[in-house]
C-alpha cells in the first residue's frame, strides 16, 4: 500500500476546502451500530461513547481521556466519562480489527454527507445533555487536520471553549499537520486550552505494524519520526498502542526496545502510553482468520511484558501519577 499517495487521495475525497466541510461518516444501518450501546445520535452522524478505567482486569486502565478532560474543565476524577463522537471518513490504513466498517472509511460519499464543523456542533447541541468531550475520530482525522482548528474556532465563538473538551485521533501517518494548516492555525492548536492528541502506534515492531495494518513496514519506523514532531509543538499530547502480533518469538525483547523506542522520544512518553486491548466488534468477525485470532490471544502475553519493563524503568510513584501530570520534556 502506497501510503503517501492513498492518504492524498482521500483527503481529496473528505474535505472542502473552499465551504469548510468535511466528509463526515453516517452510522445507522452499518455493521458499526450494532455495536454501539446506545443508537447513533446527530441524525445518524454521532455516537455517543463511554470511555471507561476499567474494562477487563486482565489488561491495563485506560485513563485517556477521561484523566485529562477532569483536569481541564475541572470535573472530580471518575472512572467512566461521556463523549460525542464524530467519525471522518477516510482513513489510509486497513488494520484488520478495526471497529469501523471499511465502507465507511473510504471515503464513498453513499455512507457519509458533507457537514461544516457549524453544522457539527449545531447536532451536537440539539440534545438534552450534551457530554463535556467532542472526540474527533475516523477514520484517520489528520487527513483533514483543518477540522481541529475549524472546531476550535467555532466552540470559541459560541463560548463553549470553556465547557467543551476536544480530544482527537492521529495513526501517525502523515505530516499533513505541517503540510496543509498555515502557522496561525498550528498556534491555535497548539495554545488552545482544552484540547488534547491521542496517536495510536499500531504495533510494537515492524513486523506487527505490517500484520496489523496491511501497511509497508517503513511506515512503523514512521510513526516515530511524526511522533517526534508532534512532541515539539505544545500539544497536550498521549499515546495509544497495540500489541496483537501473530508471532510471540522473541515477544520480551521487542516490547523492551518497544519502551526504548519510545523512551528515546521523550523518557517519560512510556508512562503517558496506553495499550489499547483489542476486542472482535462485529465489523471485525468477518475479517478474523487463523492469524488474527492468534494475535488477539498473543497480546494478552505481551501486556505482561509491558507492564514489568514499566515496573523495571519507573518508581512505582512515577507509574501511579495521573496520566495527564506526567511531564513531558518539550513541554
Amino acid at each position: 500500500m502506497d501510503i503517501e499517495a492513498s492518504s492524498i487521495k482521500l483527503r481529496n475525497k473528505i474535505i472542502d476546502l473552499s465551504k469548510k466541510k468535511l466528509l463526515i461518516s453516517n452510522l445507522k444501518g452499518s455493521e458499526q451500530e450494532k455495536d454501539l450501546l446506545l443508537a447513533p445520535n446527530c441524525k445518524g452522524y454521532g455516537r455517543i461513547k463511554h470511555f471507561r478505567r476499567h474494562v477487563n482486569d486482565e489488561w491495563v486502565a485506560d485513563p485517556l481521556p477521561i484523566d485529562p478532560v477532569c483536569k481541564g474543565l475541572g470535573h472530580l476524577r471518575t472512572d467512566m466519562i461521556r463523549a460525542q463522537v464524530f467519525q471522518l471518513a477516510g482513513c489510509n490504513f486497513r488494520c484488520w480489527y478495526c471497529f469501523v466498517p471499511f465502507s465507511l472509511i473510504s471515503g464513498n460519499e453513499q455512507n457519509a454527507s458533507w457537514l461544516s464543523p457549524g453544522e457539527l456542533i449545531e447536532l451536537y447541541l440539539d440534545q438534552p445533555d450534551p457530554p463535556s468531550i467532542i472526540d474527533l475520530s475516523g477514520g484517520h482525522p489528520e487527513l483533514a487536520p483543518e477540522w481541529v482548528p475549524w472546531m476550535m474556532k467555532e466552540l470559541t465563538a459560541r463560548k463553549l471553549d470553556d465547557k467543551v473538551y476536544l480530544w482527537s485521533d492521529d495513526n501517525l501517518s502523515t505530516d499533513f499537520f505541517w503540510q496543509f494548516l498555515t502557522d496561525d492555525d498550528r498556534e491555535l492548536v497548539n495554545s488552545y486550552k482544552n484540547y488534547s492528541r491521542v496517536c495510536c502506534f499500531k504495533g510494537f515492531d515492524r513486523d506487527s505494524f505490517s500484520f496489523n495494518t496491511k501497511a509497508d513496514s517503513k511506515y512503523f519506523d514512521r510513526q516515530f519520526e511524526i511522533m517526534r514532531r508532534l512532541l515539539k509543538e505544545n500539544i497536550d499530547i498521549y499515546a495509544y498502542a497495540t500489541f496483537t502480533t501473530n508471532s510471540t518469538i522473541g515477544i520480551k525483547k521487542k516490547i523492551s526496545h518497544f519502551v526504548d523506542r519510545l523512551a528515546d522520544l521523550d523518557p517519560n512518553l512510556p508512562l503517558r502510553t496506553v495499550p489499547l486491548e483489542i476486542i472482535a466488534f462485529t465489523p471485525v468477525v468477518n475479517r478474523l482468520d487463523h492469524q488474527a485470532t492468534i494475535a488477539i490471544k498473543n497480546q494478552f502475553e505481551a501486556i505482561e511484558f509491558w507492564k514489568k519493563e514499566l515496573e523495571i524503568r519507573f518508581s512505582s510513584e512515577m507509574i501511579n501519577k495521573s496520566i495527564e501530570s506526567i511531564p513531558l520534556r518539550d513541554n
